[in-house]
Parts: structure tokens; C-alpha cells; sequence
């Protein structure tokens, strides 16, 4: 019996041996602690049943000699040495005693022992050499260290050098510009002293300036009151002279006067007298007051004709009013276009101006229309109604011109009729239109 534990190396390469050693076996062949990890493939059983497949080794001597069996089989020769009890020299230390650990020579645990021993030499001397290596790269590196922290260093000198340089000329620049400034300094003052003469010499030449100009302004006075007094003779003078030609028109005109009256001659007419052009209602006429009340009140298209038969006669149509009042049935841009065909011959017939307004305010887009010739087509803008609409064009007008409006709406006549235009009924023009 070993009197010490394995090395390591010499368990791991056991355990490796017992876990290549599960393929050749049955599961009723495996030690119960073992057939958990039959499914696992090699590293998994190493890495997971180590420890089992070591205690199994130790106690179970048949499971013990079937993984020596696959050791012979893949090492014959190592195999055969060992159970002779003479393994060759230039065998692995750590294949020799997991041999001797399988198969259990005559003073296997020796063997195991002197196996561990140069194992561990072995791993000794390679950690030694390891060591060796890594203090020899990190001599090298040192090396590198220092020859970098050396050419650091040269450069830094060469920088130092340099910024010294650059700061005795930085130095040189501000002893120079510093003199300069001391200069500008001097011309300064020297510009200020200079500043103040100008200054003083200025003062006395304003002072003289307005010495003479006082001087001046007497003497302007002075020509003044000489030109009221020339003024005065010369209009007493043609004072007398506008009397003398009065006197003289007088009697020229006394003489024409006698002789038209001795000839019985027609006073002279050259253009439109005076009283001819105040607006009043002559014979046979009807009156505005007249026509006004029949607008309201009727539906006979003639006064509608009369009303724009008057002079530079403006129509004002509440659109929406008329055509609901006529065709209600029709959808409003049908309305529209009926209306507007109507109010285009009219305006072609009458000569008269036409303004059609409509309510634009519900409107979520603007209207697509295109006016007829001779009629002007307005919509409300948003926040107003064609009634407001229509008292605005009405009150744009001026004073004496005839507006006519037309709309059966009493409070929009009401308006328009305070503001001088006449009222007319929907009805009144939608049977005009049906004359067209």
C-alpha cells in the first residue's frame, strides 16, 4: 500500500486511463458508483466522476484490472517492463506509476513512489526552465524599457530645448511689442494734446461764427422791414389801378346790358346749368322712395329693371338667401352654378356692376369657382357671415351711388336700407331670372 497519496499527474493520468476504459465495458460491468457517467463522453467523465472513478480504482480490484487491460493493450511494451519490475529509463516517470498503480507488480509501491519523485524533478525542472524563459523575456523587456525611457528622454531634452527657444523669442516679441505700445502711448498723448488745440481753435471760430451770423441776421431784419415797405407802396399802387379797371368793366358791361335789352337778344347756354344736375324726381318718374317700397314689398321684375337702369347701379346678391329660396332641392354647388348663369346675363342685359356674396364660413376648404363675366363672386371669410359681408360692401360705397341689395333676410334689409342702398326680395330676382 502507497503510504502517501498520489501525485497529481499520476492520478490525473489514471483517472484519464479509467475514463477511456468505460467504452470497452458493459454498464453491469461498471461499479455502481460509475454507471451515472456511462453516457458521458471522456472529458465530461474526467471533469465529473474523477473522484469516483479513483475510490472505484482503490476498492474494486476487476475494474481496476480491465482498465490495466486497456493499458496493455495500448502500451504493450511499457507494460511488460513494468511487471518485470524494470522500466526502461526513457519512459514517462508519470506513465510508469499509473502502470504500476494498475497492475500491481512486486514493489509497485516503490516504483510509484521513485515515479512520483522524478514526476515532481521533472515538473520541478520545467518550472525552473519556465522561470528561466520568463526572466529572460523580462530582462529583454527591461531592456526594451530602458532603451524606450532613453529615446523618451532625448526627445523630451529636444523639446525642452526647443520650447526654450521658442520662449526667448516669444520673450523678444513682447519686449518688442511692449515698446510699441510705450510709442503708441507717446503719439497718444501727443494726438491728444494736438486734439485740444483743434478743440480750442474750433471754440474761437464758433464764437466768431456767431458773432457774424448775429451780425447777419440784423442785417436781414433790416431788409426785410425795406421789402414789407416796397410791398406795401406796390399794393397801394394796384389797389388804385384795380378800382380804375373795375370802373371800366362796369361800364362795358352797363352798355352790353342796355343793348340786349334794346335787341331782345336770348341769354347765352353753353353746357348743362346749374340746376340741372340736382337729383330730384320729375314728372311722369317714379320717386326712390316709391321704387323702395315696391322692391320690398313686390315681385314684379320690371322695378328690378328700373332699379338697374339708374346710373352706375350696383346689385348686391345674398346668394345662399335666393338660391334656397328658389331651388332648395339642389345641391349648393348646383345651386351655385344656376345662379351664376342667371346673374351673368342679367349683368350682360343691365350693364349694371354685380356682386353675388356667399356664406364661406362652414367651408373646411375654398370653393373651386370660376366667375362669370361680369359678376363678382366674394365668400365670407372665416368668423364672418355674408350678412356682415354685405353691410361692409354696402358702406364701402359712396354716398349717393345706387346699391341695390337683394335678400328676403328683414334684419339684412333693415341694415342696408339705414346705409342709403335699396332692398330688394329673393323672389323679385329669381322671377327677373326667369325671364332670361
Amino acid at each position: 500500500m502507497l503510504d502517501r497519496p498520489l501525485p497529481e499527474r499520476v492520478r490525473g493520468r489514471v483517472i484519464q486511463l479509467a475514463g477511456d476504459a468505460f467504452d470497452g465495458l458493459t454498464l453491469a460491468e461498471l461499479p455502481n458508483t460509475l454507471r451515472q457517467f456511462a453516457r458521458f463522453t471522456p472529458p465530461r467523465r474526467v471533469k465529473f466522476g474523477g473522484s469516483a472513478m479513483a475510490a472505484a480504482l482503490e476498492s474494486d480490484t476487476f475494474f481496476r484490472h480491465r482498465v490495466a487491460a486497456v493499458l496493455r493493450a495500448a502500451q504493450p511494451e511499457l507494460v511488460e517492463a513494468v511487471e518485470r519490475g524494470a522500466p526502461p529509463p526513457a519512459a514517462d516517470p508519470v506513465e510508469v506509476a499509473a502502470a504500476a498503480f494498475l497492475l500491481r507488480p512486486a514493489g509497485w509501491p516503490k516504483l510509484v513512489a521513485a515515479a512520483g519523485e522524478e514526476a515532481h524533478r521533472v515538473q520541478a525542472e520545467r518550472a525552473g526552465q519556465e522561470r528561466e524563459r520568463e526572466l529572460a523575456e523580462l530582462r529583454a523587456e527591461l531592456a526594451g524599457l530602458r532603451g524606450a525611457a532613453r529615446d523618451e528622454q532625448e526627445r523630451l531634452r529636444a523639446e525642452l530645448e526647443a520650447s526654450r527657444k521658442e520662449s526667448d523669442a516669444l520673450h523678444r516679441k513682447l519686449r518688442s511689442a511692449q515698446a510699441d505700445v510705450r510709442r503708441g502711448e507717446a503719439a497718444v498723448r501727443k494726438l491728444r494734446a494736438e486734439l485740444d488745440e483743434v478743440r480750442s481753435a474750433a471754440e474761437a471760430a464758433r464764437t466768431a461764427g456767431e458773432s457774424e451770423a448775429r451780425r447777419l441776421r440784423g442785417r436781414l431784419a433790416r431788409a426785410e422791414a425795406a421789402l414789407e415797405a416796397s410791398r406795401r407802396s406796390v399794393r397801394e399802387d394796384r389797389g388804385i389801378e384795380d378800382t380804375r379797371l373795375r370802373l371800366l368793366l362796369d361800364t362795358v358791361l352797363d352798355a352790353t346790358q342796355g343793348l340786349r335789352r334794346e335787341l331782345a337778344l336770348p341769354p347765352a347756354r353753353q353746357g348743362q346749368l346749374p340746376a340741372e344736375t340736382v337729383a330730384a324726381v320729375r314728372p311722369g318718374e317714379p320717386g326712390p322712395g316709391d321704387i323702395a317700397r315696391r322692391a320690398l314689398a313686390g315681385d314684379d321684375p320690371a322695378v328690378l329693371d328700373q332699379l338697374l337702369a339708374l346710373p352706375q347701379a350696383h346689385l348686391v346678391v345674398d346668394g345662399y338667401n335666393v338660391t334656397k329660396t328658389g331651388y332648395p332641392q339642389l345641391p349648393l354647388e348646383r345651386q351655385r352654378a344656376r345662379l351664376m348663369r342667371g346673374l351673368a346675363v342679367l349683368a350682360a342685359q343691365s350693364g349694371a356692376e354685380m356682386t353675388c356674396v356667399f356664406d364661406g364660413a362652414e367651408l373646411a376648404a375654398p370653393v373651386l369657382l370660376t366667375p362669370p363675366r361680369g359678376v363678382r363672386v366674394l365668400f365670407s371669410p372665416a368668423g364672418e357671415t355674408a350678412d356682415e359681408l354685405i353691410r361692409q360692401l354696402v358702406r364701402a360705397e359712396p354716398v349717393g351711388r345706387p346699391v341695390v341689395v337683394v335678400s328676403s333676410d328683414r334684419e339684412v334689409a333693415d341694415g342696408v336700407a339705414r346705409s342709403g342702398a335699396w332692398p330688394a326680395a329673393a323672389t323679385l330676382l329669381l322671377n327677373r331670372l326667369a325671364r332670361v
